[in-house]
């Protein structure tokens, strides 16, 4: 389902000449129309991707996985003021989902495991103080504790900090996406490995079929090729429609598969003729 039908640039409004209405992308902007589950934002480091991504979740207020909603996240300063400037279209607005980026999943899972170590801890204390208590005042006194463990628990089967980076990934989407639910996702193959890839392009294809929604800023071809998903292209300071095909994400990733070598002399090549005019 299209939860978020587009997103435009309120240019009644003269825009402040301070980042991000400095970026090329955010400067010319118009409007941006979601017509498929899945979006794809592309673009080289810097081209304005994770930047409007940004925008958007500050605009609608976006859940986040991170300690920090996006109302005081002192990282997303120029988002909000971005945000402030940007007019959502919904179909049908959504208080279901996430915001993430890859750094904010890191500290999330580090938190959980934190709360983990400390609920297991109170749990050892209030066995402790109460040993000598009957069986039901010792429960009592224990439920709040084992009540708060259960349920994460019940959400996190796995200790995530435990787990693989891309294992913990794909368990915490499918404790954290319900169906209906809008999802900004920036770089999320972060923390995967190509075959975990793979397994999140399955996911998203199944919670798209649910009714969620996904915009996602990657660099992944993998990513890239999810079936019916629509690609705009950030590059040469204005959002445009792109074909996967297309890609220089695409076309320079399987031109390495093809012949590693070459690239790897080219590159040598290079290194050797800058250590020359250094030494010169």
């Amino acid at each position: 389902m299209i939860h978020l039908r587009s997103v435009s640039l309120n240019r009644a409004q003269q825009q402040p000449e301070v980042h991000p209405f400095d970026v090329p992308v955010i400067r010319t902007l118009q409007t941006i129309e979601f017509t498929t589950p899945v979006t794809f934002l592309v673009g080289e480091n810097g081209s304005g991707k994770s930047t409007f991504l940004e925008g958007v979740a500050c605009a609608a207020g976006s859940i986040t996985a991170g300690s920090e909603s996006v109302k005081s996240d002192p990282t997303l300063a120029d988002a909000r003021r971005l945000a402030a400037r940007l007019k959502l279209t919904w179909n049908k607005r959504t208080a279901r989902g996430l915001f993430l980026r890859a750094e904010d999943f890191f500290g999330y899972v580090k938190r959980l495991s934190q709360m983990r170590a400390e609920m297991e801890a109170d749990l050892h204390a209030v066995d402790e103080a109460y040993k000598n208590k009957s069986a039901f005042t010792r429960n009592q006194a224990r439920m709040a504790y084992a009540g708060q463990l259960h349920a994460m628990q019940s959400r996190y089967p796995r200790d995530l900090s435990a787990a693989s980076h891309g294992e913990s990934f794909i368990d915490f989407f499918q404790a954290r996406l319900a169906p209906n639910s809008l999802c900004l996702l920036d770089e999320p193959e972060a923390a995967l490995s190509p075959l975990r890839q793979l397994a999140f392009v399955k996911l998203l294809m199944q919670l798209a079929d649910e009714g969620s929604q996904f915009i996602i800023a990657t660099h992944s071809p993998m990513i890239l090729a999810c079936p019916g998903a629509t690609i705009y292209s950030f590059d040469g300071g204005h959002i445009h429609s792109a074909d996967y095909e297309d890609l220089e994400h695409v076309s320079i990733t399987r031109a390495f598969l093809n012949n590693p070598q070459s690239f790897l002399r080219r590159l040598q090549a290079e290194a050797s003729d800058t250590s020359n005019v250094s030494h010169t």
